[in-house]
């Protein structure tokens, strides 16, 4: 899950759970808002891993080290500890009133453990046992980027805030109902750029929802009567029920996946149905066979026979000496290790020889690009590496 969304579902748990305040306000800072605040950095805390990124030329950090020890349940208690006493000594050198440092090692905890399990509900695996085991689970339930989830998270506290006070509510309804709308419109052209577009009619629909929730509330001014939490409470459960779905989805997806192999009598060594935007109902079904990798493209809102399905294969190249030379190299076996559905493709460029490790799990929405984890070994045809790296479509 990306990190803006980490901070927006720290937030709302902060706001819906404990009584959070809106972060901005112009009141002083307060136990309330401090709360807010705890819930939103504990949230986003884990991918303080991506920093060292930053400051190392290892291409491979981003297997061996994202999603590691920041991500971990083994040492999420030592985080949540140190956050909490930074933050009391903040609190005391500012003279804010602050909770106390275990109500805000509890705190920290709480957003600590929403990173964590938000990243493992995506395809990407997350080492929630590191450093006792190296292994990476996922869940296949949300997509890395999820706008429709981001957006339940983000709804309701935006709700909030538009109708927090009588002073002003026409002009800040109308302004986010008009920001949110344009925003729409930009998603929209994004997801066909990417080649997961949307449909008109649910282009339409979403704009009419914003409307319905943004501006209808200001006749009368219902929209006052609903209290700050409220609001925030009913994105929280909206999340939860959004998360519901998608699990329900990927059973659905799952089986018929198992079906796609008993249907073509394919010698599965594992399989897999991974969540592509822009809904809960597009998925990837991927099928590990001994030579290679099939996969097929689900949309659970039809009913076509799955032997009418579109899909594809992926074979792997046959062995040679310049494939099990690149097998031998350190970071090949790392992103062998790292990739669930990976495929091997070989071929020559004049005298280079070029052997690439692709993970299907990534790729492209766009038919005939490349995976988006590709590492690509070029070689001289004596065997010896010219250059090794990931591949840039």
């Amino acid at each position: 899950m990306d990190t803006v969304t980490h901070g927006i579902a720290g937030a709302l748990i902060g706001k819906a759970v404990f009584r959070g305040e809106d972060m901005f306000s112009s009141s002083p800072i307060n136990r309330a808002r401090i709360v807010t605040w705890s819930l939103m950095l504990g949230a986003i805390f884990s991918d303080a891993d991506m920093l060292r990124e930053f400051f190392s030329r290892n291409p491979m950090l981003i297997l061996t080290w994202h999603r590691g020890i920041t991500h971990s349940l083994v040492c999420m208690p030592i985080w949540a500890l140190v956050l909490a006493a930074l933050t009391r000594g903040l609190a005391r050198w500012r003279k804010w009133e602050a909770p106390s440092f275990a109500a805000l090692t509890g705190i920290y905890a709480i957003g600590i453990l929403s990173h964590i399990l938000l990243d493992l509900a995506t395809s990407f695996g997350t080492m929630v046992w590191s450093p006792l085991r190296w292994s990476r689970p996922a869940w296949d339930l949300l997509f890395i980027i999820d706008l429709s989830f981001t957006g339940l998270l983000l709804s309701p506290q935006l709700l909030a805030w538009v109708y927090r006070q009588a002073e002003g509510l026409k002009n800040r309804a109308i302004i986010m109902w008009s920001v949110l709308s344009l925003i729409s419109l930009g998603i929209d052209a994004l997801l066909k750029n990417v080649g997961a577009p949307i449909s008109a009619q649910t282009a339409v629909l979403v704009i009419m929802l914003l409307a319905v929730f943004f501006l209808l509330p200001v006749l009368r001014e219902m929209g006052l009567r609903v209290r700050y939490a409220t609001w925030n409470r009913v994105g929280l459960a909206a999340a939860i029920i959004y998360i519901g779905c998608a699990i329900y989805a990927h059973r659905v997806a799952l089986d018929r996946v198992e079906k796609f192999v008993s249907l073509f009598q394919l010698k599965a060594d594992s399989f897999a149905a991974l969540p592509i935007p822009p809904s809960v109902w597009h998925w990837d079904g991927l099928v590990n066979t001994p030579h290679g990798v099939f996969a097929v493209r689900l949309d659970l809102s039809e009913s076509a026979p799955l032997d009418s399905i579109e899909h594809r294969y992926y074979p792997d190249a046959f062995s040679n000496r310049y494939i099990e030379a690149a097998k031998r190299l350190p970071n090949v076996q790392t992103v062998l290790w790292f990739a669930r559905f990976p495929v091997i493709r070989f071929h020559k460029e004049g005298d280079d020889a070029i052997v690439e490790v692709s993970d299907i799990r990534f790729q492209s929405m766009r038919r005939g690009r490349t995976p988006g984890f590709t590492y690509r070994v070029i070689m001289d045809l004596s065997g010896n590496v010219v250059s090794q790296g990931w591949e840039r479509d």
